[in-house]
């Protein structure tokens, strides 16, 4: 069946549950300003890790086919982001989007800002000024182990998160962060247990007794030495360089918002927060201009109510061939991919004819866009392609969308043999 490509810069991906999101490719400056309009001073919390003015390229080792992604490795190379601005291009950037989120967060809104030793100096003081020195909260240390040692200088093994406050009415929610000890305290202290057969440790300091039990959660510090940085083989990690871990934002986005608040991320990256986020119940929204970024999205966010806005739509040139087969059935249409054609350097020269689809999806043409109603994504649980979609029969225009493994998106129309 010929196939008619589509003009598309919007889907939408429905879902029970009450959750809301919107990913938006575009790049960070220009995506928050077209959030003003509806988003001023609604959003609840913005978590943002932005580049460090490393000076390097960064590149994500694409699966490709069936086979690599059952050995779990990718041999198509590809750039995720350059962070190679200069310093002051660097913190003119910064300075635009930490206003921009400024002016998005709510009141009782906060903002964390995740950098390293290069960056930290610089954007403290940048931050200092937009938000004002007295609204900084903490400055977060997050320890962890992984990568070489040095042997010219202390081995670097520590992240700064730069924690402010919007106004004097922020709402903090530490209780929803604490969390039982891995190790008990123990600093002179004596052990005890109580007649319930629970451990404490007790000690007597100026005529008072302190009393702590080994079972009751206390909060984290300012320094998180308990969130282990990804491993290289962690199930985790989506290939995406500098990806952060669940249990990092899981924090943030627990202490920072409640149920039902709004959650951005300017740099969104490999989707992390946004994950986090849905999975704690928040609404959230992501902006990044690496298409790479919405295979990403489609995977992590499967089965969540969420919005894609191509507002900075990379690719040009001549349409992929695509080829599909319409199956009228009892009350469904049964949609059978047949071929995909398109040119992407790199590409293993062995590999079968559908390789270059990493995922797939089914539904219809709507006046705010493209809606699905069903969507295949290959995983290491799924490495083989799905064929076929089956979609409930509605009014409409039937429509197809291809996402090959560089992040491109092809969409075209589809007519039902009848």
């Amino acid at each position: 069946m010929k196939l008619r490509p589509m003009d598309v810069r919007g889907e939408h991906h429905p879902a029970a549950g009450g959750v809301e999101g919107l990913f938006c490719l575009d790049d960070a400056v220009r995506g928050l300003e077209a959030l003003l309009p509806e988003y001023e001073g609604r959003i609840k919390l913005v978590y943002m890790d932005p580049p460090f003015m490393t000076g390097d390229r960064f590149f994500m080792r694409v699966r490709v086919g069936a086979d690599q992604w059952r050995r779990g490795k990718g041999e198509l190379s590809l750039e995720t982001f350059s962070d190679k601005l200069s310093r002051e291009d660097y913190l003119a950037l910064l300075r635009r989007v930490l206003e921009l989120c400024k002016r998005l967060l709510r009141e009782d809104g906060m903002i964390f800002v995740h950098v390293d030793y290069r960056a930290n100096p610089h954007v403290r003081l940048l931050m200092d000024e937009i938000f004002g020195e007295e609204n900084l909260l903490n400055e977060i240390i997050w320890v962890y182990q992984t990568g070489g040692r040095s042997l010219y200088h202390f081995s670097r093994k520590h992240d700064v998160i730069l924690f402010y406050r919007k106004t004097e009415q922020y709402d903090f929610n530490i209780e929803a962060v604490k969390a039982v000890p891995v190790q008990p305290r123990t600093n002179h202290m004596r052990r005890h247990m109580d007649p319930d057969g629970r451990v404490y440790r007790s000690m007597r300091v100026n005529g008072r007794t302190y009393t702590y039990y080994d079972d009751e959660p206390v909060a984290p510090t300012d320094v998180w030495q308990d969130v282990s940085h990804l491993q290289q083989r962690d199930p985790e990690r989506t290939g995406y360089d500098a990806q952060k871990p669940l249990a990092l934002l899981e924090r943030i986005v627990k202490c920072g918002s409640r149920e039902g608040e709004w959650v951005l991320d300017p740099f969104a990256g490999s989707g992390t927060t946004l994950e986090a986020a849905r999975r704690n119940g928040r609404n959230f929204i992501g902006i990044d201009n690496c298409p790479l970024t919405l295979n990403i999205v489609r995977r992590r966010l499967k089965g969540a109510d969420y919005s894609i806005a191509l507002n900075d739509v990379p690719w040009t040139g001549k349409v992929p061939e695509c080829a599909a087969t319409v199956h009228p059935g009892v009350g469904f249409y049964h949609v059978v991919l047949e071929d995909f054609r398109t040119d992407i350097p790199g590409m293993p020269e062995d590999g079968a004819p559908l390789d270059a689809v990493d995922n797939w999806s089914v539904g219809y043409m709507r006046p705010e866009g493209y809606r699905v109603m069903a969507e295949f994504a290959r995983s290491k649980k799924a490495p083989e392609l799905a064929r076929e979609l089956a979609v409930p029969v509605y009014a409409g225009e039937l429509a197809l969308c291809v996402g090959d493994v560089t992040g491109r998106c092809s969409y075209y129309a589809l007519e039902p043999e009848h």
